[in-house]
């Protein structure tokens, strides 16, 4: 597959290719107006498609929640008004009292019990009907309050509401069977109703009857069963058992083929899922609708709010396809346009190339003859000034190389220097020798490896073995100055000999430790190194004057400072490369975790520390340096 598609690509370039300059770039032209044209419109649509459907919803999400508060409102005005059904003790005591009361006292219940219950339903127009069943057979029905029981036995409900033990019960009913019968076709009331359920027990414990409080759908969700509907959306109800309620007013959802197994079928993922609150797409006949829904806990039903979102999508393709067919016949317009000027600009081009090819030459003297702007106008003074660069470089080069031929004899002529002083000073050691004066032959001896020392500066490192040469050397010089009263010991294992480090990071060390720590004995100088984790600590101590606590704290603070803080008293004053000079370029080469201290004990020593880390210049931490640090 990947070769197939390689092929076709390599077709597709060759007939490119084969193509002159202005169809090319008019191809071009197409490609990179159209196609991205096309995907910006799309993207765009797409975004605003999104952006539809998601304000459609939050606008269903605020019809279901001012739904909700309707009915919250409506369920409170039922348990309100059970309450008060509930709170006369006179009927409770009526329904407990086994004996069969007179004419005058049901007549007395009536008047003053009984008509407050219905005096309750009159001032609650929302209210359907309020009745109570009565269990005791001894009561005496009373319309339109009070029933027997043995009614409502065959009800679905009633068990339900049995086993709920004084709890509400809220049933959603499509139609109601009445209980008296007046005339033939008044069997059964058609108009759905939200009924509130519950058992009287009075006392506690004793069932005595059942409170029962109707409202009208069309009541109980003003919006829902309003005769004024969005004709683009339509509000529903599926109650516990997966029953459809909706307003028969409305005739969205049937005018559409959206029938009720459609939408039980979505609920029944949501019921799976677990979500309480959400919204959910589905396609029904290759129309799109959008579900919004919102559960509620105490009716153990769900709110829906359905809307089709074809008028969404249509509205928005349509928009996208005429701003697509614009951007065509646009860009059919500029290619045409664009063809013909390519065919003026390409005159020039032919020029241009014709100069360059006199410049591929090496004809650099050439005066292009192309004004005016434009694209090939611009490349015109480029190419111009290009030339101009060009002549530039190549003086520049002409410069460049005699500048370079003159640093070569100027190099030439140092060596020669350099050369010429190693060779006085040779002479003058072999004179000292023939007269016997091994002293000045040695001192000579080490002036010179200390001059080779301080000029042979090709790299920045050095092996410790030739820090310490160097050192001996100068140790050497300073005692001809101090008549042989500086000791140099050193106690380096041989795997840290070949330790890389800074060139003259230990030399100022040491002359610092002569300059300040002589005295008029003898001193004794100690170079030791050893491994700490993955450093090396190399530490130069000398028995000389030592310095104070104070001093020290002090020199160590100038030290992290960056000051030069190699001198021994307060003045701060000291020569050479400096202490700090030192502890600075070991913290600029290897790190901030690196440097030097000082510590010293007034009369007694003084040890300076330099931490670096263990590179051994043959690569690496060898096992030879890792058994010497054991040892």
């Amino acid at each position: 597959m990947l070769r197939y598609w390689k092929r076709k690509w390599e077709r597709m370039t060759f007939r490119l290719e084969q193509l002159t300059l202005q169809k090319r770039l008019l191809v071009a032209y197409i490609l990179i107006m159209l196609l991205p044209s096309l995907l910006i419109s799309m993207y765009i649509f797409k975004g605003q498609t999104g952006n539809a459907v998601e304000e459609l919803k939050k606008n269903h999400e605020y019809s279901l929640e001012i739904e909700q508060i309707n009915l919250k409102n409506n369920m409170e005005t039922m348990k309100r008004a059970a309450e008060r059904a509930l709170v006369d003790r006179e009927i409770k005591d009526y329904l407990l009292d086994p004996n069969v009361l007179s004419a005058w006292e049901l007549l007395e219940l009536n008047r003053q019990s009984l008509q407050n219950i219905v005096g309750l339903q009159y001032n609650n127009p929302s209210i359907e009907r309020i009745r109570i069943y009565a269990s005791n057979p001894a009561t005496n029905e009373m319309l339109p309050v009070l029933y027997h029981e043995s009614r409502i036995h065959q009800d679905t409900w009633y068990e339900t509401v049995m086993e709920a033990n004084e709890q509400n019960v809220w049933i959603f009913s499509h139609s109601t069977r009445e209980l008296i019968r007046s005339r033939p076709g008044l069997e059964e009331d058609f108009n759905p109703k939200l009924s509130l359920y519950r058992e009287i027990q009075y006392p506690q414990g004793t069932h005595v009857g059942i409170l029962q409080i109707d409202m009208l759908l069309t009541n109980a969700f003003p919006n829902t069963f309003s005769p004024l509907q969005d004709e683009q959306s339509q509000m529903i109800m599926v109650d516990r058992n997966w029953d459809i309620i909706r307003n028969p007013a409305n005739p969205f959802l049937e005018r559409n083929g959206v029938d009720d197994e459609a939408l039980r079928k979505q609920f029944a993922l949501l019921k799976s899922s677990g979500e309480g609150k959400g919204s959910f797409t589905f396609t029904v006949r290759g129309v799109p609708y959008l579900g919004v829904y919102s559960y509620i806990q105490p009716l153990e039903a769900y709110m829906l709010k359905v809307a089709s979102l074809k008028p969404v999508y249509d509205g928005i393709n349509d928009a996208r396809n005429r701003i697509i067919w614009a951007n065509v016949v646009l860009l059919a317009i500029l290619a045409i346009a664009t063809y013909y000027l390519n065919a003026i600009i390409l005159k020039k081009l032919h020029v241009l190339t014709d100069s360059m090819k006199r410049v591929r030459q090496g004809d650099f003297g050439i005066d292009l003859d192309i004004r005016g702007g434009g694209e090939v106008g611009d490349l015109a003074h480029h190419f111009r000034k290009m030339l101009r660069k060009i002549n530039e470089l190549i003086a520049e080069a002409v410069n460049k190389q005699a500048a370079a031929k003159e640093a070569e004899l100027a190099t030439l002529k140092n060596q020669i220097d350099s050369h010429f002083l190693y060779n006085t000073l040779e002479n003058i050691k072999m004179m000292a020798e023939i007269n016997d004066q091994r002293e000045i032959s040695n001192a000579l001896t080490s002036l010179g490896g200390m001059m080779r020392y301080n000029m042979r500066w090709t790299s920045e490192y050095v092996r410790l073995r030739d820090e310490l040469t160097h050192i001996g050397n100068y140790v050497s010089i300073a005692n001809i100055r101090f008549d042989d009263r500086i000791r140099l010991v050193t106690d380096i294992p041989e795997a840290y000999l070949n330790l890389e480090l800074l060139k003259m990071s230990l030399q100022p060390v040491v002359e610092n430790s002569i300059k300040h720590g002589l005295g008029d004995t003898e001193m004794t100088i100690e170079i030791r190194a050893k491994k700490e984790e993955d450093a090396v600590l190399i530490s130069i101590v000398d028995d000389g004057a030592g310095i104070s606590p104070e001093q020290v704290r002090e020199l160590n603070a100038r030290i992290e400072r960056g000051v030069e803080g190699e001198s021994r008293d307060a003045s701060g004053k000291g020569n050479g490369i400096g202490l700090a000079n030192v502890h600075s370029r070991i913290q600029m080469h290897f790190g901030k975790e690196y440097g030097l201290r000082v510590d010293s004990e007034s009369g007694s020593c003084t040890r300076v520390t330099l931490r670096i880390p263990c590179l051994i210049l043959n690569g690496g931490l060898t096992a030879n340096a890792e058994a010497a640090d054991r040892g």
